[in-house]
């Protein structure tokens, strides 16, 4: 019988994040280990209870960022177990899988509902990385294993893409904001569908959108690049920019946890019962 809760993370061919993300699932007191794609029985033999799909270019993004990856098999043991209620992340390129998959938002089951689509607002376009900041619906707050410690302050994160431009159908649109989990604003809290707020011209200034249940989140920015306080920039401002300040000063700055902790930390206060 496992102590504590494990979580997998699936690595993909050409997924880059898997380190980080495992590392930040270890320091939020969980088990975790990394799974390739085609491990797909000794997935299911460790049953995992949380399951994350990390950022990267899986299979070079081809055809579409996430699409050849939603179509393998070990994603049909994901989408089983996210039906049976089990928490599931994806960051980025793992968000653009779980969109192919059509496990979110997820309102008709497998079917795709929304797309990532390539960057572009104000005439901009093509690959950004930046920091942006984010914050969190209330329901999503509430229903969301993921987000369950996330409060209601402004959460600085850095975002890496070029297909992170959250779109929906005509007829899709007036469901669209029941799936909002994160959306982009500035430091202060408000939104703005206009550059540099919001990065990528996403639909509702969507950052992250959830299925009906919350327990599947796919969020574009990157919280394992965020987990420890020294990875902010000295320019971030607000609560987080004290915390940083406060850190630097305390001679703790090394070992105090960020903003992207909160994820994670999220997820473990979960299977603690503590939400």
């Amino acid at each position: 019988m496992k102590s504590v809760p494990l979580v997998a993370v699936i690595q993909f061919p050409g997924s880059n994040c898997e380190y980080e993300t495992k590392r930040g699932i270890l320091n939020s007191g969980m088990d975790s280990c990394i799974y390739r794609w085609n491990q797909c029985r000794e997935l299911r033999d460790s049953q995992p209870d949380a399951y994350v799909l990390p950022g990267g270019f899986s299979f070079q993004d081809r055809v579409r960022a996430g699409a050849v990856a939603a179509k393998e098999r070990i994603m049909d043991l994901v989408f089983s177990e996210a039906a049976g209620g089990k928490p599931v992340l994806g960051i980025c390129n793992g968000a653009q899988i779980l969109v192919e998959s059509g496990m979110v938002p997820g309102w008709e089951r497998g079917r795709i509902e929304s797309a990532l689509a390539a960057n572009h607002i104000s005439g901009r376009s093509g690959y950004l990385s930046r920091w942006v900041f984010l914050h969190v619906a209330a329901k999503a707050q509430q229903i969301c294993p993921w987000l369950g410690k996330t409060g209601n302050g402004i959460i600085p994160l850095p975002i890496a893409h070029a297909e992170g431009r959250f779109v929906f159908s005509e007829e899709n649109r007036e469901r669209a904001s029941s799936s909002a989990a994160l959306k982009y604003c500035d430091e202060k809290g408000i939104e703005s569908s206009d550059y540099p707020v919001n990065p990528n011209g996403s639909f509702l200034n969507l950052a992250g959108i959830m299925n009906d249940r919350g327990n599947v989140l796919a969020m574009m920015p990157h919280p394992e690049r965020a987990f420890w306080m020294w990875q902010l920039p000295p320019w971030i401002p607000g609560e987080w920019g004290d915390r940083r300040d406060q850190s630097l000063r305390s001679g703790s700055h090394a070992d105090t946890k960020g903003p992207g902790s909160l994820f994670f930390m999220s997820l473990a206060d979960h299977f603690r019962g503590e939400r």
